[in-house]
């Protein structure tokens, strides 16, 4: 007597099998069944062949029971392991397993990196916390609809360098980001990043920022509701307003989410990065940043939007980004023709003398560079600097006359080099003038 073999089948394997029997008795069709099965009518009737001629064996898998091509052998894992240890110790599974497989060649699944972390020691499970259910406010629907703007302070190069500033700009509907490395989070730095972005892209509709005092002037209280007060603008308020670019302030941190994700995917894995390259240079720095990480968070970490129109609008012929994205103030023309400007006068050329200039209002800008170009009107003016003039107005200040002491005050030239501080005590005067004999004679009050 044939011995029968026990075949072990699992739940889908034993409903793939009723629905199999009803095809085959004939109460339903094999198309039907590949419908509920999920499965072609070609792949239907292999499995029915299979169960004719194996039996309810012919339903399970051809690979149970088999090891896996992908399955890393112990050394292959004490390998994996023993470089985690040493020198990606802080990095987390999910990082580990990408810097594994990029400079050691090691492919291992970040799930699988993580139990043999765990069974060495080297990882600790974390129970993940119950945190309140958020409604998170929808995404834009189109790029360049809102862009969210912040700087980010932290420990960058890990006391290997200069302490830098994460500036970034990161898309609300795709999280598409551009960002750069500064030593210091000025206006200027700020400008220099808009005018990339600007280029690159285009005029977004809208910038999300903080009320930091690069964006917002902080105002006094009104006295009155109804005062009237003409209103205030930053250099990068007023840059945006000239380019037609619309300006929201966050309330919160969590308000601008999506540029707080960008910067904390940043401190983990930037610094790592920056740590395993030995960055220690903001230009080093700067490098990383464009040809390593923001690549991979562009073709990583952002999604496609709701619609696929660009919201960006292109640049104008009026739009001078050297003249918009600059330091501007306004000063006075002088009787002379001169504009006094960040400690210096610059002397107006003759040919652009016109009328109403002589003590009208000037628009001068600081240019990214480093320029000074001077605008009245509608039109540039050409300057030169006055290296003299301010030495000639000290001369004349000295050579001036003293003014004559008012009528009626007594003349006090007498007391010109009298100096109280600097008088010496009565004894000294009278022993010069008597010897000792003579201090001796002074009453003494007892």
């Amino acid at each position: 007597m044939r011995q029968q073999e026990m075949v072990v089948l699992s739940k889908e394997d034993r409903d793939r099998l009723k629905v199999l029997h009803e095809a085959e008795q004939g109460h339903i069709t094999q198309q039907e069944a590949g419908m509920r099965l999920g499965l072609s009518e070609r792949w239907v009737r292999k499995l029915l062949a299979r169960v004719q001629k194996e039996g309810d064996h012919g339903v399970v898998h051809r690979l149970r029971g088999r090891a896996s091509n992908r399955k890393v052998g112990e050394k292959e894992r004490g390998k994996a392991v023993k470089l985690v240890q040493g020198k990606y110790r802080d990095f987390g599974p999910t990082l580990a397993a990408e810097y594994l497989e990029e400079k050691h060649g090691v492919r291992i699944s970040k799930e699988a990196l993580r139990q043999w972390l765990m069974e060495a020691g080297v990882w600790k499970a974390r129970r993940r916390k119950v945190e309140e259910v958020h409604v998170w406010r929808p995404r834009r629907s189109c790029w360049g609809e809102l862009v969210q703007w912040d700087t980010s302070e932290h420990d960058w190069l890990e006391g290997r360098g200069p302490k830098l500033y994460l500036v970034a700009m990161v898309d609300d509907a795709t999280s598409r980001a551009i960002a750069r490395f500064v030593a210091h989070d000025s206006v200027e730095e700020n400008l220099k990043l808009l005018w990339s972005y600007v280029e690159l892209f285009g005029r977004p509709v809208e910038f999300y920022t903080d009320k930091g005092s690069l964006f917002r002037v902080n105002q006094p209280l009104r006295q009155a509701a109804d005062e009237r007060r003409e209103e205030a603008r930053t250099q990068i308020g007023r840059a945006l307003n000239e380019l037609g670019i619309g300006w929201i302030a966050a309330h919160s941190p969590q308000a601008k989410g999506r540029i707080e994700r960008f910067f904390g995917t940043a401190q983990d894995r930037l610094v790592k990065g920056l740590r395993i390259a030995q960055v220690s240079t903001l230009e080093a720095a700067n490098a990383h940043l464009e040809k390593k990480y923001l690549p991979l968070w562009n073709r990583r970490f952002t999604v496609e939007p709701a619609k696929v129109a660009n919201a960006h609008r292109g640049l104008q012929p009026e739009h001078d980004l050297a003249a918009i994205l600059s330091q501007v103030e306004q000063r006075v023309v002088t009787n002379d023709y001169t504009v006094r400007y960040g400690g210096q006068f610059y002397q107006i050329g003759r040919a652009d003398i016109r009328p109403g200039l002589r003590g009208g209002v000037v628009r001068v800008e600081r240019r990214l560079d480093g320029m000074i170009a001077i605008r009245f009107r509608d039109r540039y003016v050409r300057v030169t600097v006055c290296v003299g003039k301010p030495q000639r107005r000290q001369i004349a200040r000295a050579l001036k006359p003293a003014p004559a002491p008012k009528k009626g005050h007594r003349s006090r030239l007498w007391m010109e080099d009298f100096k109280l501080h600097q008088s010496p005590p009565v004894w000294q005067v009278l022993r010069q003038e008597g010897g000792e004999d003579r201090r001796a004679a002074i009453p003494v009050e007892c």
